[in-house]
């Protein structure tokens, strides 16, 4: 039977030793607000942390993988975690995925934890179904992962270098721009990888030094064993709240600055900038037109149009969009509909996705894909995976990826600036 008793793990009371939590448990995901505002937060919840597995479903390749996850569902009966990696999109519609996969996680991965932390900063709650765990176990666990350990916190310095050099970089955006030239697309999101093979790192130590960096609102460490995830989300992919469904595009970057009165004026340029501006609401329309699909007659609205948000590295424009969900569609129905997410790929969707694959050179696997949860009600709240770093502990491969969007007035070098931008905080953190 699901219990849901309450502790007193708060963010005052409560010190989370993850490595404790590692050596005991090989599934582990912590999804951490960094106490941001309520409106870019995991279902209220400021932090929220799966601990063990009680079941999972690991499908490395295939074309039933969502009709497989929607079963899995639908014979849980309580918390389920895990992600959606972007080549999902192969069996949503007609397209595959050829380049190199150096960092291989599975196309999707979803597992129901031993027990669940819930942490606001008023009161915390533990989640466990004691058919599975006694009372008993669950405090034990509670009070050795409570226990701060001696860490001697040393994170590995690796080599990383670019799968793609800035010319080629170059090229490809000017040949893209070509085809937006054409009509055939209106934008496209283009990434570059970034990798370090025989990596040996601490992904525990990596994670709250680049946490500490980023302060992103929708962080999270996940170990699912071989494969770990640390990542610093600015972005909210889709919230679902009975039956309320937001989505949370960014489209828009600029650098902070120490001095105030500068940084003040660089987020002003963003709010104001007419290429900023329209290569958002490009995104906001794709959102829309997919929410239109699963949306109840007249629901679907821009709640929010180039919000200005500032983090820790840079300011970026956030649009919101929501609508209220037909109440007969699953799960894997609504991702169907909306996945890939169009902050991630471009204008028309299916076409952008098709150049991202003739001219990036990597794989996108998770990157671009999303992780979260879904709850014993139905609800769920998944994030965008970008800002993160990939790790294969067995293949010892790093890898992250960072892009931009491209549209006929983008600037090729300004966008390769902009992707050096957002992967500063990986840099620092990998090479130390």
């Amino acid at each position: 039977m699901l219990q849901k008793i309450t502790y007193p793990l708060t963010p005052t009371s409560f010190s989370i030793d993850l490595d404790a939590l590692n050596n005991q448990f090989n599934r582990v995901c912590v999804f951490d607000s960094n106490s941001q505002s309520n409106d870019k937060t995991f279902i209220n919840c400021p932090k929220l942390i799966a601990i063990g597995c009680v079941q999972e479903l690991i499908i490395k390749h295939g074309d039933d993988a969502l009709n497989q996850l929607q079963r899995f569902i639908d014979a849980s009966k309580g918390w389920l975690f895990g992600y959606l990696s972007y080549d999902l999109k192969n069996e949503i519609e007609n397209l595959y995925s050829e380049n190199e996969d150096g960092v291989q996680f599975p196309l999707l991965h979803f597992f129901s934890p031993l027990l669940i932390l819930e942490i606001n900063q008023e009161n915390g709650w533990v989640h466990f179904d004691d058919l599975y765990i006694s009372k008993t176990k669950v405090e034990s666990i509670l009070e050795s992962i409570s226990k701060p350990v001696v860490s001697p916190g040393k994170i590995s310095t690796v080599s990383v270098q670019s799968k793609i050099t800035k010319q080629q970089y170059l090229t490809a955006v000017s040949a893209l721009q070509q085809h937006i030239r054409k009509g055939d697309i209106y934008e496209v999101n283009f990434c570059q990888e970034f990798y370090a093979t025989q990596a040996v790192i601490q992904p525990v130590q990596v994670y709250k030094k680049l946490n500490s960096i980023s302060e992103a609102p929708f962080a999270a460490y996940c170990n699912f064993g071989d494969h770990q995830l640390i990542c610093s989300s600015p972005e909210r992919f889709l919230q679902k709240h009975n039956k309320h469904l937001i989505s949370q595009p960014i489209k828009g970057t600029i650098r902070r600055s120490a001095d105030p009165k500068e940084d003040d004026s660089l987020k002003k340029e963003l709010q104001h900038s007419e290429k900023e501006r329209s290569e958002n609401v490009m995104i906001v329309d794709l959102v829309r037109n997919d929410l239109s699909r699963i949306a109840e007659r007249g629901t679907v609205k821009a709640d929010e149009l180039f919000g200005a948000y500032t983090f820790k590295q840079v300011h970026q424009l956030i649009s919101t969009i929501s609508c209220d969900v037909k109440k007969e569609l699953s799960f894997t129905d609504i991702i169907r509909n909306t996945f890939p997410m169009g902050s991630m790929t471009g204008a028309p969707k299916v076409r952008a996705m098709q150049l991202i694959e003739e001219y990036e050179q990597t794989k996108r696997g998770l990157y671009s894909g999303a992780i979260g949860y879904i709850t014993p009600q139905g609800d769920f709240d998944f994030n965008v995976v970008i800002r993160s770093i990939l790790y294969n502990q067995q293949k010892q491969y790093v890898s992250f990826m960072v892009g931009s969007a491209i549209t006929d007035k983008a600037n090729a070098e300004q966008e390769y600036e902009e992707c050096l931008l957002k992967a500063k905080a990986l840099f620092e953190v990998l090479e130390n």
